[in-house]
């Protein structure tokens, strides 16, 4: 397995600069957001799409300082409804269009969420009573989900794109290998997971465990930590509804690479992946906001590299 980067974790540095910054620490696998939950800090999706000339002179430039983009990551919600969902289908489309065009095999996205019948926003639905819930959950996976992914991995395979991994993301129809393979099974192998261990720690769950059981799905990972807070989540649980700028009073946060689970967790983590199956890149995405993003992401990387089944030599190339 290589080590690659999330490249919104520099969104603070312009496009020329977070090259010159992420190849410095040795890494050169970068998985590129194109927009919808990111602000595509380092795309301009019209014009590349638009434009030979422009996707050229950027790869050109990625090129340049040594560094290879292994996926392009469109996560949205592109089933919720209204305009919303119109808005991140746009940029669903564009992605494939622009993979298609730069000879990129593997987009990362989020299964999306749909509302209810009627609603006009996502309903996300995570308890069985009262029973109204599951004829909500039951229309929003058969009548639009399942029918919605079905035409959009022909619509990838018609761009050239070989995979696309979802995230486990809360808020999302698949959030968790169930929900998962619920898709899987009813759309076929185009599909599989992108397993970001950071969801599964806050809704309970065992990543390893996770990765045994997804074996062979598993498409992509993320590298990203959590650290449930003392008193807070004893005394609240962890279902938190404050925004993550509130660190100090949340009942869990997104913190850097062993600032929640040791090392010996994620070499356990990480093995098993990789005997899973698993044998691509491990992307950092560092979204720590309890320290400056820059040691956050120095501090991932070494991290990372302390942990990997590989020798260091071969983490990179």
């Amino acid at each position: 397995m290589k080590i690659g980067f999330n490249t919104d974790g520099l969104g603070f540095q312009p496009f020329e600069q977070m090259l010159k910054t992420i190849t410095s620490l040795g890494v050169k696998k970068l998985e590129l957001p194109m927009g919808n939950w990111s602000s595509a800090p380092h795309v301009d999706l019209d014009a590349l799409v638009s434009s030979k000339d422009k996707r050229d002179e950027y790869m050109g430039k990625v090129h340049a300082a040594g560094a290879h983009i292994i996926a392009l990551n469109c996560s949205g919600n592109q089933l919720a409804p209204g305009a919303m969902g119109e808005q991140h289908e746009d940029v669903v489309r564009k992605t494939y269009k622009l993979a298609e065009a730069w000879g990129i095999k593997k987009v990362i996205m989020m299964s999306g969420l749909p509302g209810g019948p009627g609603d006009s926003n996502p309903n996300w639905i995570t308890t069985s009573w009262p029973p109204i819930t599951t004829e909500i959950l039951n229309w929003q996976w058969n009548e639009v989900a399942i029918p919605y992914w079905r035409e959009n991995i022909k619509r990838a395979a018609d761009h050239g794109i070989e995979c696309i991994a979802l995230e486990n993301h809360g808020c999302q129809l698949v959030y968790n290998v169930e929900s998962f393979f619920r898709l899987h099974d009813a759309v076929g192998d185009m599909v599989g997971m992108n397993l970001d261990p950071s969801h599964l720690f806050w809704m309970g769950g065992d990543p390893i465990e996770a990765a045994r059981v997804l074996g062979t799905s598993i498409y992509h990972v993320h590298a990203k930590d959590v650290r449930i807070e003392r008193r807070m989540a004893t005394v609240h649980g962890v279902l938190d509804t404050k925004t993550i700028d509130k660190f100090s009073d949340r009942s869990w946060n997104y913190v850097a690479l062993g600032y929640g689970h040791d090392s010996l967790w994620w070499k356990e983590f990480l093995v098993v992946v990789r005997m899973s199956g698993y044998d691509g890149v491990v992307c950092i995405e560092q979204e720590d906001l309890t320290m400056p993003a820059m040691a956050g992401v120095v501090k991932a990387v070494d991290f990372l590299k302390s942990v990997m089944p590989e020798c260091e030599e071969d983490l990179f190339e």
